[in-house]
């Protein structure tokens, strides 16, 4: 059973956000100015880096320095009806609500759309790479590209 130790800590919180990060071992140590070795030791909770090892091991994974000794928390949370900052859309009956934003390091939001029958929303062009995904819960919507939208019902699903 783990007892929590500084070097523990550190070598979980290290081996987490290497890993949410997408980053190799070697990439983490290049970027930090490290060894590979000394990093590799670090991860098996051996050693006691210094503060200066730490904070650019940080840097390396663009993270608050306080991240590597935070163990996660579990987080719940519940968003209600009739909660979250509503967008309502111009020239169309459709109001967004946002039920989560994008945490560090990812680039994804989530939406509750309420659309109803009327006028189509043409969304504008995404970010490059920027992939949605679609269910719909009632009723029927034309969703996809302009060119090539797909009618969809509740429980169908598009990306």
């Amino acid at each position: 059973m783990s007892r929590n130790t500084p070097s523990e800590l550190v070598a979980s919180g290290l081996k987490r956000e290497r890993a949410k990060a997408g980053l190799s071992l070697s990439e983490t140590a290049r970027r930090a100015g490290i060894a590979k070795s000394t990093l590799s030791r670090l991860e098996s909770s051996e050693g006691n880096p210094g503060v200066e090892t730490r904070w650019a091991i940080c840097t390396a994974l663009e993270i608050p320095f306080s991240r590597l000794v935070d163990p996660p928390q579990v987080r719940s949370q519940v968003v209600r009806p009739g909660q979250g900052a509503r967008f309502a859309a111009e020239g169309a009956d459709y109001v967004a609500t946002l039920l989560a934003v994008c945490p560090p390091h990812a680039r994804r939001d989530i939406f509750l759309i309420v659309a109803e029958p009327g006028s189509a929303k043409a969304s504008d062009l995404h970010p490059a790479g920027t992939v949605e995904h679609v269910v719909i819960s009632s009723g029927s919507a034309l969703v996809g590209p302009a060119g090539a939208p797909v009618e969809l019902h509740p429980g169908d699903y598009i990306s």
